[in-house]
């Protein structure tokens, strides 16, 4: 595998089902209220690099911020064809906004060293500040493509990418290693069933000590040996701290973030008053002159 390449998503709430129920007092979202979901652009970044992967060989490692429960997308992306993943989980991150977020995310990718790429979905819908990416990028100096539809080419030193603009696209060029932010520009493969029945049963290691807990097994030395196991046969999701990676505390989590939400409303479209067109030639005619002296048309 020549390159290795990091994806970075998100297990974000269903803002189609948000509410005002679905925000705390002191502005955060309260995740507990809504169904959590692989943030749809993120995928996007996946399919991506599955893409580059299939054509140019890579090792594809996807990393996720969150509470344990986001294992959740790792499971997903391990089943699309992912080759690792890591889970950066801590009390000490919740509430983070873009810019703790963003820190944490560079300290775990300086954790794993050595990439060549780093992709991420152009934003996350619960949020859209399309802001990670591109801070990211800065923190770790690298230089960065967004809106990103696809790779033409791609060399030891150099990608080169197709990216969106209003009104068509275009085609640049940059150095290796570089950060990447994808568009909805592909269709994301469905799991795999194959990968599903081999990865099925990957966990982490706090959802190894809840499995041992509820089992009533206290061996220590057991629970080190099922790790190894696991780790052998590629069923393991790595589990990193802040502590882990070096985040300072100060920058991250609600400490870290200087952005807070004041409010959140829920609107609601209704319809306006409507006017039955007769379905006929005179009712059609009777419409255009309308819609002509209101100035909608003409």
């Amino acid at each position: 595998m020549g390159y290795t390449i990091l994806v970075f998503v998100k297990q974000v709430p269903d803002t189609q089902n948000i509410t005002g129920e679905a925000m705390k007092p002191d502005g955060t979202v309260n995740r507990a209220a809504l169904p959590a979901i692989f943030n749809p652009e993120d995928l996007n970044a996946l399919e991506l690099g599955l893409q580059l992967k299939e054509r140019f060989g890579a090792k594809l490692i996807v990393g996720t911020m969150g509470p344990p429960n986001a294992a959740e997308v790792l499971r997903e992306s391990l089943y699309r064809g992912a080759d690792s993943t890591i889970l950066l989980t801590d009390r000490a991150f919740a509430g983070a906004d873009t810019l703790a977020t963003s820190y944490a995310l560079s300290k775990c990718a300086e954790k794993i060293g050595n990439f060549d790429l780093i992709l991420c979905g152009r934003q996350a819908i619960d949020g859209d500040t399309a802001q990670v990416g591109p801070q990211l990028a800065e923190k770790l100096a690298l230089p960065q493509i967004a809106y990103v539809e696809d790779v033409e080419s791609l060399s030891k030193k150099k990608i080169r990418a197709r990216r969106s603009i209003e009104g068509g696209y275009e085609v640049v060029e940059g150095p290796l290693p570089c950060l990447l932010t994808v568009v909805e520009a592909n269709e994301p493969r469905p799991a795999n069933a194959k990968n599903i029945m081999r990865r099925k049963k990957s966990m982490t290691r706090s959802e190894l000590r809840k499995a041992h807990a509820d089992a009533n097994y206290t061996d220590a030395e057991m629970l080190v040996d099922e790790e190894e196991k696991l780790k052998a046969k590629g069923l393991w999701i790595e589990e990193l701290s802040a502590a882990d990676v070096g985040a300072e505390e100060s920058r991250i989590g609600l400490k870290g973030s200087p952005t807070k939400v004041k409010q959140i409303e829920s609107v609601v479209l209704r319809g306006a008053d409507f006017k039955r067109i007769d379905p006929s030639e005179d009712g059609i005619n009777a419409l255009m002159h309308e819609l002509i002296e209101d100035h909608t048309l003409g």
